[in-house]
């Protein structure tokens, strides 16, 4: 198995098991674990050879003209997190099989953790940098999306959740971007080594900075700490992987991977030290005030991560090895205790440990979990976490053996870790007695449990979780157990991640028992300080302050967010406007940069090269000039659309006249489903513009007048006097030997640029989706609307019979035509005019034209949703692309079938490629996007009742017909509002139907 195909079936179990959850439901979590750790499995046999010294490594290119590729590489350090990643996964798929109940929807829960699971191993995979800021942010949303699914007082919290992660996104991705300025490579071992990180103190610096504020944000570390507790509406399982083995443990891989070329450098030493041990004190000291036991185990969280960060930024081999084999037993306890606190949560529906108690007799198994779990947190031999946090104390104390700082520095550091450390002993001697015995550890000054606010529940009213449920606890529990009498075991694997994350190479040795230490020494005044505060719990309960500053960090970050939409809107406001001349002003300053640039430039073109301009060139802008007059100086909107749509179809015979004949035949197709789509929306809005003053009219006229000489002036300097660029000559003689193509225009969208093509796809689907959103909310008429003009009572749009006449005479014969047409347009486009989305607009117009000649909206209701049809055509381009790895680069175009006998290929016959396959997607997103357009615009106006019986009753329409005419239409006629339905294209009077305020 290769890296590639690893990191491909993590993503194919995202689709596979929502297939299977239509059949296991929430057993699926029993599938993706099976999965999982038979990924898991799969990567053991890499472990001998990156231990001795081969590192497996893959790389396909995905943008290779700028040297991005999907490099993929699997050192000691990827190798620990990826282990971590797909293990504790399996764990907390197993889990999720038996926290969700039965009924509980789950389909979206399995889609977005495997989908973590996917972005986690492709972020400790990658080896380009580019890649690892795609698979960083991924991380973002998913975690996102899995806290935003989890209630009704969800949403706040996700949203600052990724606001926070997202800011230190932003970060990173300067600081890649400015990396591979430097270096001149994306491959994240290659720019480790370059020299630059030596010659450029400034760069160097400031990368570091950029690289710690994106890890803090991640990894929860003060002043960014708040969204990790905030994140506590998620539910156990998303906690359990989001705190083990995924989300927080990003920014710990992110600083190590690093690690190497910043380990002398004083402001990472600074940051991660310093806000590291802040983070280690404040998280034990918010966790010793906490009565929620995921809150306090959140909390704790935060405060092993400071111990994390702090010994990453000491730097030295001892002090990265400790940090490695800490990830590894903070992934096991912290697993299963977030794990069992689901376990509580679900037997005795509660978390509050003044209302817990007497856990510990009904529910011995996960008293025993929880305890052992809490015990190797809390450093207590002969767990693992003995050993991991001795080699904390160690690592600290390394600093000056290396020379990194002097005995008093090395010390004062050393102390506050011991403190931290003492924190994390009290706060876990809370969660276990706290939760599982009858006396708990909460002091006088706390009002709600000494007024009878918090009763202490009945223990008999919880039991023993099945042994399903538990099991995935209970493994890493037992692994803490065993583990710490065999920490050896991680050697040679760690010495290969502490190299990875080290300049130089390291020699990694674990053990339980190394003999009487300093280190050993200070885990045995942590445990006795630790055992005095726990035994003293009420105490230490009644010293800790409630609060600290008079506002907490969520609240801190909600107004920031509120205030920041509210001056959003402030800014909004002052261009929300129907002021033409306001949303001018910057076009306005860029046009005159423009002119001046052009007029500058003007004198050194040359002169006008004869043959540029012909007769009909001077025919053409007399129309358009007289087109674009008219247009401006109308009052009628149906004439101003009919005038406009003249000027586009002069600039169409233009493009034509110069021989660009798809550019021509898009101009012609668009003006066409442009006028169809202004009709539509003409019936929302008055037939004619309001009135404005004469000196708005001039002051308007002169403006737009010396706007458009400028750009003419500056457009004609820069680029009407220059000749065929050598870019262009390329395409005309290359193009057919490259790509098989004779229509250089659709060979350049769909071949040499599809890229761009592929994100102008993605573009015009949100516009279409951003169509629905628009019109799902707007253009509802109401009786305090001026609505007399918006009607178009008396004008040829008035009635759907009359007006459809000769379209309704030729659509039934033109229909086949039109199809085959487009069809035509799409097969041939590599060879002649045409191609996607010309032969899109082509449907589109047959679209148009049914719409129109339909007498009502129910004649033309579409049988199918439109919105999938837009999807379609993403999905199909962006499948299209991956074949294009086969030749060595994403949508690069591949040949499937050549010398097809069709009419419109080349000598050689008609060649398939994956570029038809491409244009096709583009085909069904412009259909999509035209027929939400058609479809939400053409639909059926409706207006205020005392209106319409006014102008029915004003034709001689009798009492009785319009009492008829409301009584066909199911409504009581004594109810005032009523609504007309007609034409698409036109309002008649085919029926009239009735509807409540209330109604959309």
């Amino acid at each position: 198995m290769t890296l590639l195909v690893l990191l491909s079936l993590t993503l194919v179990l995202v689709p596979a098991a929502a297939v299977a959850h239509r059949f296991l439901g929430r057993d699926t979590g029993w599938f993706a674990a099976l999965v999982l750790a038979g990924l898991g499995a799969a990567t053991l046999p890499w472990i001998p050879q990156i231990i001795d010294g081969e590192t497996p490594e893959q790389h396909l290119p995905w943008i290779p003209t700028i040297d991005v590729g999907i490099s993929l590489r699997l050192d000691g350090l990827g190798m620990v997190f990826l282990l971590l990643v797909l293990f504790i996964g399996a764990l907390v798929m197993a889990y999720s099989a038996r926290y969700f109940s039965v009924k509980k929807k789950t389909s979206d829960y399995y889609l977005w953790m495997l989908l973590f699971v996917f972005a986690m191993s492709g972020m400790v995979l990658a080896d380009d940098l580019i890649l690892l800021f795609v698979f960083w942010e991924f991380t973002t949303l998913c975690s996102f999306f899995l806290i935003n699914r989890s209630g009704e007082k969800a949403p706040a919290p996700a949203q600052r959740t990724l606001l926070i992660t997202m800011a230190g996104g932003l970060g990173l991705l300067t600081a890649v971007l400015w990396t591979i300025v430097e270096t001149g490579t994306t491959r994240i071992s290659e720019a480790l080594q370059h020299e630059v990180w030596q010659e450029n103190a400034t760069f160097t610096g400031v990368v570091a900075v950029l690289i710690a504020f994106a890890a803090f944000t991640k990894s929860a570390q003060f002043p960014f700490h708040l969204w990790l507790p905030d994140a506590m509406v998620a539910p156990a399982p998303v906690s359990a992987y989001l705190h083990a083995a995924a989300m927080v443990k990003a920014g710990i891989y992110l600083l190590l991977r690093f690690s190497p070329v910043f380990d002398d450098v004083v402001i990472w030493q600074v940051l991660l030290i310093g806000c590291g041990l802040i983070t280690a004190l404040i998280g034990a000291l918010f966790a010793l005030q906490r009565h929620d036991i995921k809150e306090i185990m959140a909390y704790s969280t935060v405060s092993q991560l400071g111990f994390l960060v702090a010994i990453i930024g000491v730097g030295t081999p001892v002090a990265l090895a400790a940090a490695l084999i800490h990830v590894v037993a903070h992934a096991l306890f912290k697993s299963a205790l977030f794990m069992m606190v689901g376990i509580i949560e679900h037997e005795a529906h509660s978390r509050d440990i003044r209302v817990l108690n007497g856990l510990r007799k009904t529910m011995p198994v996960s008293f025993a979990i929880t305890l052992i779990a809490s015990l190797s947190m809390a450093g207590v031999p002969p767990l693992f976490g003995f050993v991991s946090k001795e080699n904390l104390l160690k690592g600290f104390l390394s600093a000056e053996e290396y020379g990194t700082f002097g005995t008093s520095l090395t010390w004062v550091l050393t102390i506050i870790a011991v403190l931290a450390a003492v924190g994390t002993f009290a706060y876990c001697g809370r969660i276990v007695l706290g939760a599982f015995t009858s006396y708990r550890g909460v002091g006088k000054r706390d009002a709600g449990y000494n007024d009878g606010t918090y009763q202490p529940m009945d223990p008999a009213g919880a039991h023993e979780a099945p042994f399903s449920f538990y099991l995935p606890a209970l493994l890493p529990t037992i692994a803490g157990v065993v583990l710490g009498f065999i920490p050896f075991i991680f050697d040679d694997l760690l010495a290969r991640a502490t190299t990875a994350s080290y300049s130089g190479s390291y020699d990694a040795h674990f053990y339980l028992w190394g003999g009487v230490s300093t280190d050993l020494m200070l885990s045995v005044a942590i445990m006795g300080i630790g055992l005095i505060a726990v035994l003293g719990r009420a105490g230490v309960d009644n010293v800790i302050p409630r609060t600290i500053l008079p506002f907490t960090g969520v609240e801190v970050a909600e107004k920031m967010r509120t205030g920041s939409i509210a001056f959003g809107r402030r800014v909004g406001d002052i261009t929300r406007s129907d002021m033409h001349g306001l949303h001018l002003t910057a076009p306005g300053i860029f046009l005159a940069g423009l002119f001046i640039a052009g007029v500058l430039y003007v004198g050194e073109v040359g002169s006008f090269t004869e043959g540029h301009s012909q007769p009909i060139d001077w025919v053409l802008i007399g129309l358009l000039v007289i087109f674009l007059a008219g247009t401006v100086i109308t009052r009628s909107r149906t004439a101003a659309v009919v005038l406009a749509g003249g000027a586009g179809f002069v600039v169409g015979a233009w493009y034509f006249a110069l021989g660009a004949v798809d550019v021509g035949m898009t101009q012609l197709l668009v003006e066409i489903l442009t006028v169809v789509v202004l009709v539509l929306v003409l019936r929302k809005l008055p037939r004619q513009f309001h009135r404005v003053s004469r000196t708005r009219t001039v002051v308007s006229a002169v403006v737009a007048i010396g706007f458009g000489l400028m750009a003419f002036t500056a457009t004609f300097a820069l680029m009407g006097r220059s000749g065929r660029s050598d870019v262009s000559q390329w395409y005309l003689d290359s193009t057919y030997d490259t790509v098989g193509a004779v229509n250089i225009v659709n060979s350049i969208l769909v071949d040499f640029r599809a890229l761009d093509t592929f994100g102008e796809l993605v573009v015009l689907g949100v516009a279409g989706f951003a169509i629905l959103a628009v019109l799902n909310s707007a253009f509802s008429t109401t009786d305090n609307e001026p609505a007399e003009s918006k009607l178009w009572i008396g004008t040829p749009l008035d009635n759907a019979d009359d007006n459809t006449v000769a379209m309704r005479s030729v659509f039934k014969w033109m229909t086949p035509f039109i199809v085959l047409l487009s069809l035509v347009l799409l097969l041939r486009g590599h060879y002649e005019s045409g191609g996607g989305f010309i032969s899109a607009l082509v449907l589109g117009g047959f679209f148009a034209l049914r719409y129109l000649v339909a007498p009502s909206d129910s004649a033309v209701k579409l049988r199918f949703d439109y919105a999938l049809v837009i999807v379609g055509g993403i999905l199909v381009s962006a499948a299209t692309g991956l074949f294009g790895f086969l030749e060595g680069s994403y949508l690069r175009p591949i040949v499937i079938l050549e010398g097809l006998p069709l009419p419109w290929g080349t000598e050689a016959g008609f060649t398939l490629t994956t570029a038809l396959v491409f244009d096709l997607g583009i085909y069904l997103a412009v259909v999509g996007t035209v027929l939400v357009a058609l479809d939400r615009l053409g639909q059926a106006q409706r207006y205020p009742a005392e209106l319409l019986r006014k102008h029915l009753q004003a034709q001689g329409t009798s009492a009785a017909t319009i009492r008829e005419l409301q009584m066909k239409a199911g409504e009581d006629p004594g109810e005032p509002p009523v609504a007309v339905e007609g034409s698409r294209a036109a309002q008649g009077q085919s029926a009239v139907t009735s509807r409540k305020e209330d109604q959309p």
